[in-house]
């Protein structure tokens, strides 16, 4: 059975572990220098690098620095905070924190969250795939990777199936069944975007429209990513 929030958590915290913190650059730096992620530090690592071969663009923030709580904690904390500093009219400088325990951002329940984690991935593979980056080359990797990485089953068709859907910013958008999931949709798909590319900024903003979130929430939410 899946266990998407795991999942979630092994990704972004093994995408760290396997970059000392350096983020997706960290990992194009190792893999030009000859790093071989099978002798990385274990299957947390190697799911890093299998998440880092999506999001080794450009300039791309990744989820290693910042974020040192788990992976759906931290997209969920940095989702709340930017949210409730925009329901309160607040500038946000303090640090984002884990959201309250079974609030929308972090559901006590353990379906419910592992439903939630579920999209979150979905959303930011979407992402990833937004430059349309991904080389038949790389796909190859990626696939041998996730052949060797025991996710299970249907963690591997998951991954695989987004992998291969075509970009539909609007399946993406219907992910999100209220405010506060359209938040963190937003928020785990803005991390692990590239700001800078045209084809990227676009999908972000096509993202945002469609889940009709307010412009001053969305800039609350770049606002708190540029502190990672």
């Amino acid at each position: 059975m899946l266990n998407a929030k795991s999942l979630l958590d092994s990704l972004v915290g093994g995408l760290s572990q396997a970059t000392s913190g350096q983020g997706a650059r960290g990992l194009a730096d190792k893999a030009k220098a000859g790093w071989d992620s099978q002798s990385a530090l274990g299957k947390g690592a190697i799911a890093g690098g299998l998440l880092g071969l999506l999001l080794t663009g450009g300039g791309r923030r990744m989820l290693g620095t910042g974020l040192k709580i788990g992976g759906m904690a931290a997209i969920g904390g940095l989702a709340y905070k930017a949210y409730e500093d925009w329901k309160n009219g607040q500038t946000g400088e303090a640090t984002a924190l884990p959201p309250p325990e079974g609030s929308a951002f972090q559901p006590a329940d353990a379906a419910a969250a592992d439903d939630l984690a579920t999209r979150l991935l979905q959303a930011m593979i979407a992402a990833a795939k937004a430059d349309g980056h991904v080389t038949p080359d790389e796909r190859a990797v990626i696939d041998g990777q996730l052949a060797g990485l025991g996710l299970g089953q249907d963690a591997t068709a998951l991954i695989t199936a987004e992998l291969d859907a075509p970009l539909d910013v609007g399946r993406i958008s219907a992910l999100a069944r209220n405010e506060a999931e359209a938040t963190q949709l937003y928020a785990a798909s803005l991390l692990v975007v590239d700001e800078q590319s045209p084809a990227e900024k676009g999908y972000l903003a096509m993202l945002a429209a469609r889940m009709n979130l307010d412009q001053g929430l969305v800039d609350r939410l770049h606002a708190e990513a540029a502190r990672l």
